[in-house]
C-alpha cells in the first residue's frame, strides 16, 4: 500500500510514526544541516532490534568521526522533530513502498515530493557493525559500470573499486563541508584522466541525488573510446549535469572550475593539473601523483645520506617526498590549506598517496613569504634547479 499524499510537516510526522509501527521504514536520511555545529554532515536514521526492544538508531556523521546514538520511538519521533526545518533542511524518507523528500527553503517554505520506490532488498533490523558507506550500493551507476550485478550485489572482483569508490567521497565530503564554497549554489567539477569513470559518476551522483546540487561535472579523457562509452552511460542513466570529453589538462580549459581532480596524473601532469587548479581558483583540488622523473636526476643529495641511498628504491621513495612535498608547499604559499596522506591504491598504479588542498578564505602574506623561503632552501640543499609546477606558476606571474 502507497503512503498517502502529504500535505504537510505534521502528515509526514504522522506517517512517520504509523510506519514505525508497522515496519515499514527502511531508513530516514537528514541533510542539509544549518545548525552550530560546523563539524556535523548528516544524520542518518535507522530502525534497529536491539536486546528485543526496538530502537532508532541515530548515526551523526562528523566530518572526522561518526557517533551513534539510539532511542525507543516515542524519543526518536522527539529528537526528529527538534532537528528537521531548524538544524536540518533535508530529509528523505525510504519506506517499504514509497520515497519522501522534504526540502525547506531560506524562508522557511516547505516543498514535499513523493514517488514509488525502487526494488530494494530489506535490510533486517538488527544491530550490524557494517562500514559506513557514503555511497548506496544500490545506486544505478554501479550496475551500469559492473561494479554490482543486475541483483544490486557486489560484483566480488570489484570489491576494490568499491572500497576506493566510498573512500574517495569520503574525503570528497570531508573536504567540500570545510571549503570555502558556497554548496547551495551548482557546483563546477572536472576530473582529468577519468578513464572508464568510477570515480567521475560518484561525485556526480553524490552531489546530485545526496546533497541534492545541481552539479556540472565533466570527465576529462585522452582516450575517445573511452570518453564516448561513458558519454552512453550517463545518457541511458538520465545522468543530467554529467559529461566525458577528449582531451588533457593542456588542452581543457572550462570557465570555472570549483573542484579539480586529477588522480594518477603521471609524472609533471600532476604539476599541470595542479596549476590549472590554482589558476582556476579551485574550491578544492585532489590529485594522486605518480612518477617523479623529474626532481630524481636534479637531485644532489649530502654524503652523509650516499649508504642509505645505495639501493635504488630509497632514492625513488627521496625524489617522491621531496617532489610532492614542494607541491604542497607551493599549494600553501598560494592560499590552500594542503594535506599529503595515503589514498586507496589505483588500479594501474601501486601509488596510494593523495594531495588534497583547499582554498583558505584569505591570504597571510607574510605566512607566504615564509613557505617560499622553506621552498628555496629546500632546492638549494638538494641542488634542484627546476620544479615544474614552480615554474608554471612563476610564468603565469609573469604573463599577468
Amino acid at each position: 500500500m502507497s503512503a498517502p499524499v502529504l500535505n504537510s510537516l505534521e502528515d509526514f510526522y504522522r506517517l512517520l510514526s504509523t510506519q514505525l509501527e508497522s515496519n515499514g521504514v527502511v531508513k530516514l536520511l537528514l541533510s542539509k544541516y544549518r545548525g552550530q555545529d560546523k563539524s556535523l554532515n548528516r544524520l542518518n536514521i535507522r530502525p534497529l532490534t536491539l536486546q528485543n526492544e526496538a530502537v532508532l538508531s541515530f548515526v551523526y556523521e562528523h566530518q572526522t568521526n561518526h557517533i551513534t546514538k539510539n532511542h525507543n520511538h516515542q524519543n526518536g519521533l522527539l529528537e526528529i522533530t527538534a532537528l528537521l526545518g531548524d538544524d536540518f533542511k533535508s530529509a528523505y524518507l525510504t519506506l517499504q513502498d514509497s520515497e519522501i523528500q522534504l526540502e525547506f527553503s531560506k524562508k522557511g517554505k516547505l516543498k514535499i515530493s513523493q514517488h514509488k520506490a525502487k526494488q530494494i532488498q530489506a535490510t533486517p533490523a538488527t544491530h550490524n557493525r557494517e562500514k559506513h558507506r557514503y555511497v548506496d550500493i544500490q545506486r544505478p551507476f554501479l550496475t551500469a559500470l559492473k561494479v554490482t550485478d543486475k541483483n544490486q550485489k557486489l560484483i566480488p572482483a570489484m570489491s576494490n573499486k568499491w572500497k576506493q569508490i566510498n573512500k574517495f567521497i569520503e574525503i570528497f565530503s570531508q573536504a567540500l563541508e570545510v571549503s570555502p564554497r558556497d554548496t547551495s549554489t551548482p557546483l563546477n567539477v572536472v576530473d582529468f584522466g577519468s578513464g572508464k569513470g568510477y570515480l567521475t559518476f560518484a561525485i556526480h551522483d553524490y552531489l546530485r541525488h545526496t546533497l541534492q546540487n545541481d552539479a556540472q561535472v565533466t570527465g576529462v579523457e585522452l582516450r575517445q573510446a573511452l570518453a564516448d562509452l561513458c558519454n552512453q552511460t550517463a545518457a541511458t542513466l538520465d545522468h543530467q549535469g554529467l559529461d566525458f570529453v577528449c582531451g588533457d589538462v593542456k588542452t581543457h580549459a572550462p570557465k570555472q572550475t570549483d573542484v579539480m581532480i586529477a588522480l594518477h596524473a603521471c609524472d609533471i601532469a600532476t604539476d599541470y593539473a595542479i596549476h590549472y587548479g590554482i589558476r582556476a581558483n579551485a574550491s578544492i583540488i585532489m590529485c594522486s601523483p605518480c612518477c617523479h622523473k623529474q626532481i630524481r636526476p636534479q637531485m644532489q643529495s649530502p654524503e652523509l645520506f650516499q649508504p642509505m641511498l645505495q639501493y635504488g628504491v630509497h632514492l625513488g621513495q627521496q625524489a617522491e617526498m621531496v617532489t610532492d612535498s614542494l607541491r604542497a608547499l607551493l599549494l600553501e604559499a598560494n592560499g590552500y590549506t594542503t594535506k599529503v596522506f595515503e589514498f586507496i591504491s589505483l588500479e594501474h598504479t601501486n601509488k596510494n598517496k593523495m594531495i588534497l588542498a583547499i582554498k583558505k578564505p584569505s591570504t597571510n602574506a607574510k605566512e607566504q613569504a615564509k613557505i617560499l623561503t622553506q621552498i628555496a632552501n629546500i632546492k638549494t640543499y638538494y641542488g634542484i634547479q627546476e620544479h615544474c609546477l614552480e615554474s608554471l606558476l612563476n610564468e603565469g606571474l609573469i604573463q599577468s
